[in-house]
């Protein structure tokens, strides 16, 4: 899929949540080219607030303008806090309902990206997606997590990622959870 009809469908969707008053920015593999190595992805990944009680709020205007991909949304969302969409004419959204304090920071650190005239999208920063793609732990965001610190070499906050890399370890009973990111930083060369 390429990037710029992805990030088309991800500022229509990013456009649309803030005429409802939801902060809202691009969470995923969309990212990985603004911040890593540009790789193939073909959904969205978005993340919206979402604040504890509000999330059948945020469902109900999500779903009075883009299809769910599964049978019963309210309690899939409820379960996993995350909604399951499908962009027109043929794209998949994947939107996180935001709630944790990691999750609100990641909004209020996102920035604007101008991937061209006319095109600008609100993103994580790179270190939030690390942390993301730390969480997830496949072989492809490992992947990602080293592009992502070539690239970024020094001006990466290493104190931001190792703060929220060892919360979510003791949360998932990971001890390893930070490695691919440590090995990375060593392999990028000195850094803080």
């Amino acid at each position: 899929m390429s990037l710029p009809r992805l990030a088309r469908a991800a500022g229509e969707l990013l456009h649309f949540l803030e005429r409802k008053n939801r902060p809202a920015c691009v969470i995923g593999g969309i990212v990985v080219s603004r911040w890593g190595e540009p790789r193939a992805t073909t959904d969205v990944d978005v993340t919206v607030l979402a604040e504890f009680g509000d999330e059948r709020a945020v469902l109900g205007d999500l779903l009075s303008e883009y299809q769910s991909r599964i049978p019963n949304p309210e309690t899939f969302a409820d379960a996993n806090r995350i909604a399951l969409l499908r962009l027109p004419p043929d794209l998949n959204a994947d939107v996180s309902l935001a709630a944790f304090p990691f999750e609100l920071e990641v909004l209020q650190r996102a920035t604007m990206w101008r991937l061209s005239e006319g095109l600008s999208i609100r993103t994580c920063s790179a270190e939030d997606l690390i942390i993301y793609k730390l969480v997830a732990g496949r072989p492809g965001d490992i992947q990602d997590i080293i592009g992502i610190v070539a690239r970024q070499g020094r001006k990466l906050d290493a104190a931001r990622v190792r703060h929220w890399g060892a919360a979510f370890a003791d949360l998932k009973e990971d001890p390893d959870l930070l490695r691919p990111f440590e090995d990375a930083l060593k392999k990028a060369g000195p850094h803080p």
